[in-house]
């Protein structure tokens, strides 16, 4: 029960990554607020776990903000923030992606971390604690060539992630990222441009350890990092990809 007392909010929690540290925060004793632009997803999950649904977009401030104080209401203080809600565009070269394409993905990687971080930060600074985790990827680590907007989104996650852990720190409050490598999640095929076994196989072959990543990885690490354990650990973007960065 590492997280016994302690409330969070999961952004694209309603399935992927999301769910699996929803659940995961769950387990191990949290009040989660599973927030989701699919309301019957995010409801689904809520329901499973005991927490509570919130329907949002976070590439929109109105809607932050009403998730921000459903979270007060519920829960009052929060204690921990995960940045997760992502999407990319379609594998084409760069030249290739329109101009919607570009915008939504820099509005739901990006713009939401600046949004939520406007949301929730004054509240954290306020309690002298907590913690932020920023969902970003192998992608903004070592690249694939054509996604390269999705790339540069989440290589501009790990940099806000940095220096949002250097000027929280005097604060009390903690900033860490995961990049997680290609996962059984619904973004997958999209990834992939098609979901073949030859792809597969080809993603694959770059995983050292040999498969794609689960939710349950993703919420294993997550847990650490916004528990009392990592109390020392702000400012990481730590790979749990099998070894593809290496």
């Amino acid at each position: 029960m590492r997280l016994q007392g302690k409330t969070a909010l999961v952004t694209g929690a309603g399935s992927g990554f999301g769910a699996g540290i929803a659940r995961k925060f769950a387990s191990e004793g949290a009040r989660v607020m599973v927030a989701d632009l699919n309301l019957d997803a995010a409801e689904q999950v809520a329901a499973e776990i005991g927490g509570i649904a919130q329907p949002v977009d976070v590439a929109d401030g109105a809607s932050v903000a009403t998730m921000a104080a459903a979270v007060e209401r519920a829960f009052g203080p929060l204690d921990i923030l995960v940045n997760n809600a992502g999407i990319t565009h379609l594998p084409k070269p760069m030249e290739e992606v329109d101009e919607d394409e570009f915008d939504r993905v820099l509005a739901v990687n990006a713009k939401s971390v600046y949004l939520t971080a406007r949301a929730f930060v004054p509240g954290m600074k306020a309690t002298g604690t907590g913690a932020i985790l920023n969902v970003a990827s192998t992608a903004g680590l070592s690249p694939r060539p054509n996604l390269n907007w999705y790339n540069a989104s989440k290589g501009w996650m790990i940099t806000a992630t940095k220096t949002m852990a250097v000027e929280l720190a005097p604060h009390g409050v903690r900033v860490n990222a995961i990049c997680p490598v290609a996962g059984e999640t619904p973004l997958l095929s999209s990834f992939m441009g098609e979901d073949t076994p030859e792809i597969r196989a080809k993603f694959l072959s770059t995983i050292p350890l040999g498969r794609f990543s689960t939710p349950e990885d993703m919420g294993n690490a997550a847990c650490f990092l916004c528990s009392d354990e990592a109390g020392m650990v702000t400012g990481v973007a730590m790979e749990v990809d099998g070894g593809r960065c290496i």
